[in-house]
């Protein structure tokens, strides 16, 4: 095990903030140094949204898991992150490993799973936590190791209520077929009781399900997850690994998901995964990790000493079996309200505009007679490309014209017919689009080579009959000790 000093860590931490290398993000969540993952233990306590995360603070590998936790009342102000919790005796020895927040008897919990390995045979355990002050004490393991008919890879857990019970669900791996499945867990007076997989319709569907979260919208449940080995289609499934979603109606007497949708993707970009959601006062607000597993290559910061962001925080609503996500409405307040530039235009087929260093665009376009419109974001020479062939109705994503990090083209089917609309926020590696009022969502990392603000420019290979938006300069989170 590593020697994790927390003060000599936190003391560091608070060295580094503000973050000013020019490819550090303004409104996304990062670390000066180290590599950071999934979003865990999301919760509301103490009039304070708790935000934790993977984090490792010793390099830019995928091992040293630890968290790190930062608070925020708006969205916009954070306590400064901190090391929270890290392995430190026989059970997470290899790593403390994903898990969720709740808040019980006036206390923010924890529950994560712990990892250790022993002649190269891996033992995860489920383990509670409280953050007491700026740590978490470890406390006491409710599932001491993976159930029989599941291999060791069994992790992630998200707990939920229903009928005044609580209830957890887990990313698992069955044995016999080597193939990827959810298990819920019941609170019981004499401890937490298995009740088995989650059926389903999806057949074979990858050889692992990671990052499990089970939430409701009105009278559907919907089972939000990362299914692992699932080969890629024309218009979806092209990341090596997905973050998705099926809705319909859980039943714990039969242990079914009922009438449920087709899987669906919760974003088309190329930098998202392992998302969790947090329900308070009737939001379901969600934040992922701006990254993808196994693809560490295509990320150059590393090079730097740090690697990887948080999405901005999304609010998510569910209409017709479809999770629409937006910008949770805090993220307004970023907007310098004296920086706003109106765009209108009629019959035209090409505008560009500059942006600042970090900017938010409304655009709203009557396509008109164009049957191709190309949403370019320029940082000199090099180009990030939004596509949308009216004919084909599809959007691509097309980042082949940067020079670092990741390219490739993404593609997916979305119905405009007489009106786009988009929602893009650029940071100075992160941009976040929204499609057709949230519809579709896409996260993308980008890392310009030279230190150009970019330049926006919306061209059509036909007269747009009218484009109406706004571009507005963005604020920094502001970090306080």
């Amino acid at each position: 095990m590593e020697n994790f000093n927390k003060q000599e860590i936190d003391a560091k931490l608070k060295e580094t903030f503000p973050l000013e290398h020019r490819w550090h993000n303004r409104f996304h969540l990062e670390m000066p140094f180290g590599l950071i993952n999934d979003p865990n233990g999301m919760a509301y306590h103490d009039g304070k949204f708790h935000i934790f995360y993977q984090w490792n603070p010793l390099g830019c590998e995928h091992k040293n898991k630890c968290w790190a936790h930062t608070a925020t009342r708006d969205f916009v102000h954070y306590s400064l992150p901190e090391l929270a919790l890290w392995p430190d005796d026989v059970h997470d020895k290899d790593g403390c490993y994903s898990g969720c927040g709740t808040v019980e008897d006036g206390r923010l919990r924890v529950l994560y799973t712990c990892n250790r390995k022993e002649d190269g045979v891996r033992i995860p355990a489920q383990r509670f936590g409280s953050l007491k002050g700026d740590k978490v004490e470890k406390e006491e393991i409710i599932v001491p190791d993976h159930p029989e008919g599941i291999t060791g890879h069994f992790r992630d857990p998200y707990l939920f209520t229903r009928r005044g019970k609580r209830y957890f669900v887990i990313g698992a791996q069955r044995e016999a077929d080597e193939k990827g499945t959810v298990l819920i867990y019941e609170e019981t007076a004499e401890g937490w009781k298995n009740l088995g997989e989650v059926k389903n319709r999806l057949g074979d569907f990858g050889y692992m399900w990671e990052c499990p979260n089970l939430v409701q919208f009105g009278s559907y449940d919907v089972l939000i997850f990362c299914p692992q080995g699932l080969e890629a289609r024309e218009f979806d499934r092209q990341n090596i690994y997905q973050a998705g979603y099926i809705a319909g109606h859980l039943s714990l007497d039969s242990m079914d998901m009922m009438q449920h949708t087709k899987f669906q993707e919760l974003d088309r970009g190329f930098d998202f995964y392992a998302p969790q959601v947090l329900t308070h006062e009737g939001r379901q607000i969600l934040i992922g990790w701006m990254g993808m597993p196994d693809k560490d290559s295509e990320y150059p910061t590393a090079e730097l000493g740090w690697q990887y962001s948080l999405t901005m925080p999304r609010e998510l609503r569910l209409r017709q079996g479809h999770i629409y996500s937006r910008p949770a409405r805090e993220l307004k307040d970023l907007r310098i309200a004296e920086t706003a530039v109106e765009l209108e235009a009629e019959d035209i087929k090409e505008i560009s505009r500059p942006l600042f260093e970090g900017s938010e665009i409304l655009l709203d376009m009557d396509l008109g007679e164009s049957k191709e419109i190309v949403t370019t974001l320029a940082y000199g020479t090099e180009k990030l490309r939004f596509i949308y062939d009216r004919k084909e109705q599809v959007m691509s994503i097309d980042r082949n014209e940067m020079k670092k990090g990741g390219r490739g083209v993404r593609r997916f089917k979305l119905f405009a017919d007489e009106n786009l609309s988009l929602q893009i926020f650029v940071d100075k590696t992160a941009v976040e689009i929204f499609f057709q009022h949230g519809e579709e969502a896409a996260s993308i990392l980008v890392f310009p080579e030279k230190n150009i603000r970019p330049e926006i420019t919306i061209a059509a290979d036909g007269e747009l009959k009218s484009l109406s938006g706004k571009i507005w300069e963005l604020d920094s989170f502001r970090f306080n000790a």
